[in-house]
């Protein structure tokens, strides 16, 4: 008797999953590796180029006092300006950026100023980094590099040498790093690792990281820029509107020249995710807009998230619970081929392997806040951040 004969329609399924995950795990371009990070060594005195630091911060006097001192205290052997771009907060977020320098030197590289009002046509986030850009050339105008980064973000004291390393000795227009998130709650621990694994899936590193690939992506909250090159991509104005901006201004950036993302270990986002609604809210932001708002899209990616995530351990209980042996095999073993895949970037976070098995829950729930994206993308309640709403 064949196989066509033996297997059930939950058999072919499983099947379909197993090879699925073969797929993933060999012609993805090696995305679940989690290897490509920044070399240890960071750039020597001679190869060092003159350094902007452009922050936009809105409403977050609780991190950016940190952000700041940790770009102060870079072990970087160029010039490094720091341009603070306060976007309107309510909460003192100006002064907690000041307070940051004590120094007299420090006090010296460190500007601050207020952001103008949100015109027509920006996102709240990319009019300030234009402001931010706009005083950098006066202040720094002989920056060869800006390092564009979130008001969250702790750098470790070499991360910018290191970065200006990979840029230089590989004629790199843009350096990323994915910072390493915070991972502490009980719902940070199912949620942000996973989040890690889907946004390297989506844009494979090794890809984007391969000059003769179309693959293009980066993460906001660390880029390091080249100015000429981003001055020829068309600057922050021709993504103005964008609201996944890293990865927008990553695709104009690698028609100017090579990029490179990668994960961070020890430069680390300070932002907080306690409860499983904050992170609802974040991702639902932008979930339908990486879709292009098309339902068609939408169902594509339900279905396969159906199908290669919840399908594997349902299949597995099904055939054990119905005497169904081949359906139950290919469910455990297209669930371990997923825990394999999962493996690297658990460890990235220095997290047990036995949390592999938690993966088909994040993707049951990053699939229901893909799911609410759409629908208030349907509704006209725009995506909310920070007290603005992008329709």
């Amino acid at each position: 008797m064949g196989i066509a004969e033996t297997l059930s329609p939950a058999g072919w399924a499983s099947l379909a999953a197993v090879l699925v995950w073969l797929g993933l795990l060999l012609a993805r371009g090696g995305f679940w590796r989690a290897d490509q990070k920044l070399d240890n060594a960071g750039v020597t005195h001679d190869e060092a180029k003159p350094v902007v630091a452009v922050i936009p911060a809105r409403d977050e006097v609780f991190t950016i006092g940190r952000t700041v001192h940790s770009l102060l205290r870079q072990d970087y052997p160029g010039p490094l300006s720091i341009v603070v771009v306060d976007d309107n907060s309510s909460d003192g977020t100006a002064a907690a950026a000041r307070a940051a320098a004590e120094r007299d030197d420090e006090k010296a590289c460190l500007h601050v100023i207020q952001g103008q009002p949100l015109p027509e046509g920006w996102s709240g986030k990319l009019w300030a980094v234009y402001q931010g850009l706009q005083h950098a050339r006066t202040v720094a105008p002989d920056a060869r590099y800006v390092l564009l980064t979130d008001a969250e973000i702790e750098h470790n004291p070499g991360n910018l040498s290191r970065l200006v390393a990979r840029a230089v000795r590989e004629n790199r227009v843009l350096v990323s790093l994915m910072v390493r998130l915070r991972c502490v709650s009980v719902w940070e621990k199912i949620l942000i690792p996973a989040f890690v694994f889907f946004f390297q899936k989506l844009y494979p590193f090794p890809r984007v990281n391969d000059p003769k690939s179309s693959v293009a992506g980066a993460a906001g909250g660390c880029m390091l820029a080249r100015l000429d090159a981003l001055d020829a991509a068309g600057g922050i104005e021709a993504i103005r509107s964008e609201l996944i901006d890293d990865c927008a201004l990553a695709r104009n950036m690698k028609a100017q020249g090579s990029i490179w993302l990668g994960l961070a270990t020890r430069t680390r986002s300070l932002r907080r995710y306690e409860g499983r609604g904050e992170i609802w809210r974040i991702v639902t932001r932008t979930a339908f807009t990486q879709l292009g708002n098309s339902a068609f899209y939408l169902l594509l990616m339900m279905l396969f998230m159906v199908l290669a995530y919840l399908w594997p351990p349902v299949a597995f209980v099904w055939g054990l619970v119905n005497g169904d042996w081949t359906t139950a095999g290919l469910g455990l073993l297209g669930w371990l081929l997923m825990a394999v895949a999962y493996w690297p970037t658990l460890k990235v976070y220095h997290m047990p392997r036995w949390r592999s098995l938690t993966l088909p829950l994040a993707a049951l729930m990053y699939s229901g806040m893909t799911l609410d994206s759409a629908r208030r993308h349907w509704v006209g309640q725009g995506r909310a951040w920070k007290g603005r709403v992008y329709r």
